[in-house]
């Protein structure tokens, strides 16, 4: 419990930057990914780069600070998955192709549209991620990330390494605004996913060695986590149950 609550104390550290600098869109940042100013901009960033321009398929957090990048991959033709909310459905992800959408990019990749719009998908009918898109809290130089807390990116990033859909060469990348990047250590546990590479609105921050998770750490998950995950329910091994 110590390293959450040290994790806790860099988010409010965040949230009470973001907030008196008035860098993010809702009265406030706290208790969410922020959906901070430049968004737009940091997913111009990101689509410079050869690996968003070699990525055919995207998955990505369904968060708003990360909605211009999902538009953006949609309207250039790339393929996007999103979890359904808390993977609390056999088919755990909604697949968004360009090819098969009825409404416009920018309003298909907002949740509450991709709900309504896209199809659920079981993990068996996934392609091979190119790019995995998180938001986070908190990044490092050294690519060490602090989501808001739920845990279900990691989660998510551990289920698809183990299904061989994500791989050495899946690049990861967050997107933030400046004042989220920390020149400093931060907690980490075996579980957590580090990035590859942090967007913001002004640059590109290449990082240092980041930790990938080999799959689920099965003892890191409770009994109660694992029932309420049906994909992960049929997986977990015996003794885990």
């Amino acid at each position: 419990m110590e390293i959450d609550h040290a994790k806790q104390a860099v988010r409010e550290r965040i949230w009470n930057a973001l907030d008196t600098a008035r860098a993010v869109h809702n009265d406030t940042a706290h208790g969410r990914i922020p959906n901070f100013r430049g968004s737009d901009a940091a997913a111009d960033e990101l689509a410079a780069l050869a690996a968003w321009r070699d990525a055919r398929v995207v998955k990505s957090v369904p968060d708003k600070a990360q909605l211009p990048v999902r538009a953006r991959a949609l309207s250039e033709g790339k393929m996007v998955y999103m979890a359904v909310p808390r993977l609390a459905d056999p088919k755990p992800f909604y697949l968004l192709d360009p090819d098969q959408l009825t409404a416009p990019p920018a309003e298909a990749a907002a949740p509450r549209a991709a709900s309504a719009l896209a199809p659920k998908v079981a993990v068996e009918e996934l392609q091979h991620v190119n790019l995995v898109v998180l938001g986070s809290v908190a990044v490092n130089h050294a690519g060490v990330r602090i989501g808001k807390g739920a845990g279900y990116s990691d989660l998510e990033f551990a289920f698809l390494t183990e299904a061989g859909l994500i791989g050495p060469d899946t690049v990861v990348v967050t997107t933030v605004h400046e004042l989220q990047v920390l020149d400093e250590d931060l907690p980490a546990t075996e579980h957590d996913v580090s990035v590859d590479l942090v967007i913001t609105p002004s640059g590109v921050i290449t990082c240092t060695a980041p930790h990938r998770p080999a799959g689920l750490v099965w003892e890191h998950l409770s009994a109660e986590k694992i029932a309420a995950i049906p994909a992960l329910a049929a997986r977990a091994p015996t003794a885990g149950r």
